[in-house]
């Protein structure tokens, strides 16, 4: 493999790594653009290293792929988290090793299968992510359609407002869950103030709301945050 060929496999394993990240970003997970683009650079470097170096006169890039696997597992079960009933992090890590394998595929030389494979990863977080929550919907809805509204109030620092207000916006991307109202009052304590949203979805999507909720109580200017269903209409 000569120098040329050898930048083209990794500026595409970068390139695709880089978009498979852009979903993983735009959601806020622990891996986003970034991370899935070392992986994907990684694991193309770690195959063109087998793709170069003979063992007893054969080149076998098989050899570290199959090692690949098992190191992207390690990785991939650092961005799983526990919190309480539920575990969050298996898309992102699934994400993970989508990137090694695209990787792997471009640091093999196999450059439009590399692509196929990051458009297919891409497709499934973004078209067959919303197809299973409209079915998990769906069922729970006994396949009625009920529009469910809930009020989420947190307490944060008043100079903490602005940031507060951008994180909630920015974890209800892609969610099932639709911003009716978002509004901020001034509590008794100096320097606090209570910020209220209400929040709209087709079905129940408690679990989409302890996400939301979860992220904002790991800010640290914010003190208390609860939700409520203030009430469910047929549509």
């Amino acid at each position: 493999m000569d120098l040329g060929e050898f930048m083209l496999r990794v500026l595409v394993a970068l390139l695709l790594g880089a978009f498979i990240g852009v979903e993983r970003q735009r959601r806020q997970s622990l891996a986003g653009m970034r991370t899935n683009a070392l992986v994907s650079v990684g694991a193309a470097l770690f195959v063109s290293i087998s793709a170069m170096v003979e063992v007893n006169g054969v080149l076998d890039p098989t050899r570290i792929a199959a090692q690949v696997v098992s190191g992207i597992g390690f990785l991939g079960a650092g961005v799983i988290l526990r919190e309480g009933l539920n575990v969050r992090g298996l898309n992102t890590a699934a994400t993970l090793w989508g990137a090694a394998a695209v990787g792997s595929l471009a640091g093999s030389g196999f450059l439009p299968q590399a692509a196929l494979g990051a458009l297919a990863v891409l497709f499934i977080n973004l078209v067959v992510r919303g197809l299973a929550r409209y079915f998990e919907a769906k069922e729970r809805n006994g396949g009625g359609e009920t529009e469910v509204t809930y009020s989420l109030q947190a307490v944060c620092r008043s100079e903490d407002e602005t940031r507060v207000r951008l994180l909630l916006l920015q974890n209800l991307v892609g969610s099932p869950l639709r911003l009716r109202l978002l509004e901020t009052s001034d509590l008794d304590t100096p320097g606090r103030l209570q910020l209220r949203a209400e929040l709209v979805s087709l079905g129940r999507q408690e679990r989409s709301l302890e996400e939301v909720v979860g992220r904002l109580s790991l800010e640290p200017g914010v003190s208390a945050v609860r939700w409520r269903v203030l009430g469910e209409v047929e549509t």
